[in-house]
């Protein structure tokens, strides 16, 4: 749908149900869907004390999704769970609009001092929803219950999009009997555990509106296991909770919803048992969770280049560290070997010394650019191919930049000196501006056709000259196409 079409979509929704159309709309930045949102400012002299200063309109990028979403808000608002009014909505489901919550997410709040009440009041807030009777919300929602074949979808979503884009060698059969057998033991939690499953609780899908949370983006909700929720909360990456804090808070969630949930006394179950229950199977939701949302990150982060994903895949790899050392992976014995591997994926590894650190590399066009998992969009890009070429003659094809002959060479043309010279020029000031202001990672490429020669040298001269003029800063060289690195200035 064009922009123009959603806003005369918007327009009308506002003057059926507010009299009034806005004054003026601003489009709003996409989060990890594909879902478009827009703030509608309406008329204040409208003469209508009910219209709302602002409300937001959403372009359905799904009309199941969107359909459920209405349908849920309602529910959900009627019996006292913080969810935004929705409006007014198309006969399609293709627009509608929203209560404005303004743009206060509790992610951007978990650095204040008022942490933990939110946290509580959300995790409060998130029992409410899940509990409520079943049949008020189970004709409501678009997508069938948890199940073993979800969890086998999840386990291979981890698979296929984020463990093999990496290089981590690993027995397919053995992974598979390992998924299995994870699988049983998530479906083993009883149904009495069971509830309105949000799927994508996070604190970005928790917006604080005069210090109240409330719930969004709960269209992909269905009938499953309620920890799951509260584990998706207090495991995410990048809300980096404090593993203290986070017991803390996964204890006063199990005990409010053993509390709070009837299915418990109805099953025979004592509050005792209930919260011991919870708690064995809370390590195994963490594993599953984790696994879930690393395939998320490669697919989004790793193919589609959406730098959220790549900053959070650090700490999902953090949370899958940590499990490995609990020994929640000791009964899967690939899946345990595998993980192992990938937490320690250099690539992903923050630099946690304060310092910057410039990574350059070599590269060949033939092969693409560098990746850039610092999740920042890279840096500066050097193409190498505009001189003259060693690699088109016999007796420096088997060589590389680093070897005198192509030196010389490289020299004798005279034009690979000047080259390196103005591409230190030129990306000498961020080095010293970034180093002024903190920041942690910036890359350099340099490629030409084959990554061997031209750039190879490039590279390697223009490293050395950074270490050199900035011994603040630590140096990460990199030839991808030979396999070999050297850090400089690390002491």
């Amino acid at each position: 749908m064009s922009k123009c079409k959603s806003i005369q979509c918007f327009n009308e929704l506002c003057a059926n149900s507010f009299g009034c159309m806005p004054d003026s709309v601003t489009a709003l930045p996409q989060a990890g869907g594909d879902r478009r949102y827009f703030r509608l400012f309406m008329p204040e002299n409208s003469g209508n004390a009910s219209v709302p200063h602002s409300v937001l309109g959403v372009e359905a990028d799904d009309t199941h999704d969107a359909k459920a979403f209405v349908a849920l808000a309602d529910i959900f608002a009627r019996h006292g769970v913080k969810v935004p009014a929705v409006y007014a909505h198309e006969a399609d489901y293709g627009c509608y609009i929203e209560q404005d919550l303004g743009d206060v997410s509790l992610l951007s709040q978990l650095g204040s001092g008022r942490v933990m009440e939110f946290v509580r009041a959300a995790l409060s807030s998130l029992v409410r929803m899940q509990v409520l009777d079943r049949k008020l919300w189970s004709d409501a929602v678009a997508y069938p219950e948890f199940s073993r074949r979800q969890i086998i979808w999840d386990l291979n979503y981890f698979k296929y999009e984020y463990l093999k884009n990496t290089s981590v060698a690993f027995d397919e059969e053995a992974l598979e009997d390992d998924f299995e057998r994870f699988a049983d033991r998530i479906m083993s939690l009883p149904r009495e555990f069971w509830g309105f499953m949000m799927r994508d609780c996070q604190s970005r899908n928790v917006m604080l509106c005069d210090d109240v949370p409330y719930f969004i983006d709960f269209q992909g909700g269905r009938l499953g296991p309620c920890i799951y929720d509260a584990v998706s909360f207090l495991w995410q990456a990048k809300a980096r909770f404090e593993p203290r804090f986070r017991d803390e808070m996964a204890d006063f969630y199990i005990g409010e919803f053993v509390a709070a949930n009837d299915e418990l006394q109805r099953g025979g179950i004592s509050g005792a048992a209930a919260e011991a229950i919870l708690k064995r199977a809370l390590p195994d939701f963490v594993l599953f969770r984790t696994l879930q949302v690393l395939g998320a990150y490669g697919f989004r982060g790793l193919v589609q280049k959406r730098a959220h994903f790549i900053e959070s895949i650090p700490g999902a790899l953090a949370n899958l560290s940590q499990l490995i050392d609990d020994g929640v992976l000791d009964s899967y014995g690939e899946l345990k070997r595998v993980c192992g591997m990938l937490v320690g994926d250099d690539r992903f590894r923050r630099a946690s010394d304060g310092r910057l650190h410039v990574k350059v590399y070599s590269f060949s066009y033939k092969r693409g650019y560098p990746d850039d998992f610092s999740g920042n969009g890279g840096g500066f890009i050097f193409d190498c191919r505009g001189m003259h070429n060693p690699g088109r003659y016999d007796e420096y094809k088997p060589l590389t930049g680093l070897d005198r002959p192509v030196i010389d060479f490289l020299k004798q043309k005279g034009e690979i000196d000047g080259f390196v010279d103005k591409a230190v020029d030129i990306v000498s000031p961020t080095v010293a501006r970034y180093i002024s202001r903190g920041f942690s990672q910036l890359q350099i490429g340099f490629g030409c056709t084959g990554g061997r020669h031209r750039s190879v040298y490039s590279a390697q001269a223009v490293a050395e000259k950074l270490a050199a003029l900035y011994p603040d800063a630590v140096i990460e060289l990199c030839h991808r196409e030979q396999g070999l690195c050297k850090s400089f200035n690390v002491n």
